[in-house]
């Protein structure tokens, strides 16, 4: 029988009570399982908030600088497991080995960053309108923190929300995602090994309904950060904000690439090639709208067809493999879903089919598919995919172009192709997403730099940077009288 999973919880790997598992299955190989993961029980989640609770008292007490020397020795750590910790990465969630190991980089350079603020840790200082008083401001940590996290980017996510909750000076319980169990204990494995102290981190495996909602509604646990689907999301900030929890929400993408009539058109066509189908589409800055102007976009299409002839789905481990799988059955048959309704609503120009030759049958492999003729408010064009699927929207001007990038109900993700640079500070100026590119793709984002969307993509705040020490630390202001003498007016 495969391995189970253990948690980690006040500082010991332990077998789950769940009677219940399910199987790591490899994407790529869906007959083969890496292990099982348990389903925990809600009791086990509350195990684990107990834990932090208990901790919580004497780590907000551990100076921010040595907390942060945790994070940096997490860093050191990682840095020196990258190709072991990628090849998980690839083969539990179908990532090819480039992109996962590309993951780890991105993932090391936020622990970096924002181990770094533990001596960056401040508030403000203001001139009080009172003689010999002291006015200021500083940073405090919430208490337990609830950290709930998706299978697409199962290294990073933790580690970047990990990171800042624990250099604020909280202590946390993880609900990573079950989809990609090892790699959530490879990065609690790299805290660990870095310092972290007992109750300060702790993870349960299991289902959202059960260990995240418990986490959820759990009055000791003071924030909760997630990324994920809107419609979980939305009920998590509905469910926190009953009960006056702190909520951060990271949540879809339906990105888009504008490309003008005076764009370097193969730059544009690489690029777009890049974010439709890197990651197999799997990630929230994908793109999966290419708004192109009419006069260019037959060139358009032809150049992105050729890009997308010499994508070669495989093995996520076999160096020649440019496109790996679906995660599993369920995001699968999603995409499947969403390429018949494709099909009824625009001109199918290459894919649309499961992939089965040269063995791929045996794993969740879809062709890249290009859509084009596709209507702004067509489904495709509108909801999120998150699969090897792009939609070309043709538009006759900047200006219809700008209005269509922005007729979706999401916010995370833009790119604009052009030489025009009253273009593109209108574009800047106008763009309804939390992050813009210029002449490069939609993807990446630097861990100096905050990440998240507008409008129905985000809430809560942004994330990576200082910005996401903001959500992990309650403001506190401070009055300080030294005069020694009691207070005769407001003023004086």
């Amino acid at each position: 029988m495969a391995s189970v999973y253990k948690n980690y919880i006040d500082g010991e790997w332990v077998e789950s009570q769940a009677t219940e598992t399910i199987p790591n299955i490899n994407p790529a190989s869906f007959a083969h399982s890496w292990g099982e993961v348990p389903l925990s029980t809600a009791a086990e989640a509350t195990q684990a908030i107990d834990a932090a609770e208990k901790a919580f008292d004497e780590w907000r007490k551990v100076p921010a600088p040595k907390r942060g020397e945790i994070v940096l020795n997490a860093w050191k750590i990682m840095e020196g497991r990258v190709d072991e910790i990628a090849r998980h990465l690839s083969r539990e969630e179908g990532k090819i080995f480039k992109e996962a190991r590309g993951e780890l980089m991105k993932t090391l350079n936020c622990l970096e960053y924002l181990g770094g603020e533990g001596r960056r840790l401040s508030g403000v200082s203001r001139e009080s309108e009172l003689p010999r008083n002291y006015a200021y401001t500083r940073r405090e940590p919430l208490g337990v923190v609830g950290l709930i996290t998706p299978w697409n980017f199962p290294v990073a996510i933790p580690a970047w929300k990990i990171a800042p909750a624990l250099v604020a000076g909280n202590t946390i319980v993880l609900k990573p995602s079950e989809l990609t169990p090892q790699t959530a204990c490879d990065v609690v494995q790299c805290f660990i090994d870095a310092g972290v102290p007992k109750g300060v981190l702790n993870m349960v495996h299991g289902l959202g309904e059960v260990v995240g909602h418990t986490i959820v509604k759990d009055h000791r646990v003071s924030a909760i950060s997630f990324t994920g689907s809107n419609e979980v999301g939305h009920l998590i900030y509905a469910e926190g904000a009953e009960r006056g929890a702190r909520v951060q929400c990271e949540m879809g993408g339906k990105n888009p690439i504008i490309v003008l009539a005076d764009a370097n058109l193969p730059l544009a066509a690489e690029a777009t090639a890049q974010g439709a189908f890197g990651s197999t589409g799997q990630r929230c800055t994908a793109t999966s709208r290419a708004i192109v102007h009419e006069d260019v976009a037959d060139e358009f299409v032809a150049m992105l067809t050729e890009k997308m002839k010499g994508i070669v789905a495989g093995d996520p481990l076999d160096p020649e493999t440019t496109m790996g799988p679906s995660v599993d059955r369920n995001q699968f048959e999603r995409v499947l879903d969403y390429l018949t309704v494709g099909k009824d609503e625009a001109t199918q120009v290459m894919g649309g089919q499961r992939m089965t030759e040269n063995g791929l049958d045996g794993g969740y492999f879809i062709e890249p598919t290009l859509f084009d003729h596709v209507s702004p408010t067509a489904r495709i064009a509108q909801e999120e995919i998150f699969g090897p699927v792009l939609s070309v929207i043709r538009v006759k001007s900047f200006e219809e172009a700008i209005e269509v990038a922005n007729n979706v109900k999401y916010g995370l993700s833009s790119s604009l192709y052009t030489n025009d640079y009253a273009c593109v500070f209108e574009y800047i100026d106008r763009i309804e997403t939390g992050i813009c590119h210029v002449n490069s793709p939609t993807m990446g984002g630097e861990a100096h730099m905050p990440f998240g969307g507008m409008k129905s993509t985000g809430i809560g705040g942004r994330e990576m940077n200082e910005e996401a020490m903001e959500f992990f630390t309650e403001l506190k202001t401070v009055y300080f009288d030294y005069t020694g003498a009691g207070r005769t007016s407001s003023m004086y």
